[in-house]
């Protein structure tokens, strides 16, 4: 039940930080920010929170990766910058739903750079998203506009920086991961957001605060979340984010999806809980294999 609530309550939080840089975007606020000056301002206030705690438990930095964590950083900022960017020129739900094709392109990457195996159930799972996808920004939707390739560029960013994210999570405790990721990603915010500094609103810096907040507390229940829970049970939670933004967006905007946005989002989120969950399988077949070595020395032992 900690881990449900956890995983709902990373969901709500997740989908108010894109409701919140659509506020500040869209001029809600009083004045439009620019997106890069959105992305500094949920990098640096998130870096305050997590350096309190940094401070409290006092990680250890020896024998980091360096390079895993700067280019897990430049992945977080371009995908950050990029759905905030989508947030605010389209309806959040189809902004939302376009970066759930992230997995599949973790997928692939997984393939080329991990050398990972990819079976017939995910390459069909693959197809469903691709589909959605086409159907969610395919002519004469709502979204057949250049900011669904924004929200595009937003996944592929996001789903590269999934490969990094992994291979950081193997050797580096979550305190650690968050604290270097948040201290690179404000110094890179921060001096591009420099090149369109307008000074925000007294709300404007609010909703940044808030937003900075949110992020990194979403961040820290979905990690509480999985360290809780089964993945295989928890993933399909986690895609409760789109239905949870367009609540968002029609009591802030009145935004109601057309029937077309909610069946290439639906289609979406099916490819992208089955590619998930057939990922969380075959990495619990692996870890299975390499155990039965391990318990047949400790039988001969005994």
């Amino acid at each position: 039940m900690v881990a449900i609530f956890a995983m709902l309550g990373a969901c709500i939080l997740l989908a108010g930080t894109t409701l919140m840089a659509k506020m500040l975007g869209s001029g809600s606020d009083g004045l439009g920010l620019h997106p890069l000056q959105i992305t500094s301002g949920r990098f640096v206030f998130a870096w305050f929170a997590i350096a309190g705690v940094a401070a409290a438990m006092r990680p250890d930095f020896k024998g980091m990766s360096w390079a895993n964590h700067v280019a897990r950083s430049l992945l977080g900022f371009a995908s950050g910058t990029c759905l905030f960017a989508a947030a605010a020129l389209m309806p959040l739900a189809s902004a939302t739903a376009l970066s759930f094709l992230s997995p599949l392109i973790t997928m692939v990457c997984a393939m080329i750079f991990l050398a990972e195996r990819v079976g017939p159930w995910r390459w069909s799972a693959a197809v469903i998203a691709l589909i959605g996808a086409f159907v969610l920004t395919g002519p004469g939707s709502e979204t057949f506009q250049w900011a669904a390739l924004i929200a595009i560029a937003a996944a592929l960013f996001m789903g590269v920086e999934g490969i990094f994210i992994k291979r950081l999570s193997d050797t580096e405790p979550p305190v650690r991961i968050l604290f270097v990721n948040n201290s690179i990603g404000a110094i890179v915010a921060v001096t591009a957001a420099l090149f369109v500094w307008q000074w925000p609103t007294t709300d404007g810096w609010l909703l940044l605060a808030a937003l900075g907040l949110t992020m990194v507390t979403a961040q820290a229940m979905f990690i509480q979340a999985m360290k809780r829970g089964d993945a295989s049970f928890l993933v399909p939670l986690w895609y409760m984010v789109l239905v949870i933004a367009g609540v968002f967006d029609y009591a802030v905007f009145s935004v109601i999806p057309s029937v077309q946005a909610m069946i290439g989002a639906a289609l979406i989120v099916c490819g992208a809980i089955i590619i998930s969950l057939r990922g969380q399988n075959r990495q619990a077949g692996r870890e299975r294999t390499k155990q039965r070595p391990e318990r047949a020395v400790a039988q001969e032992r005994t």
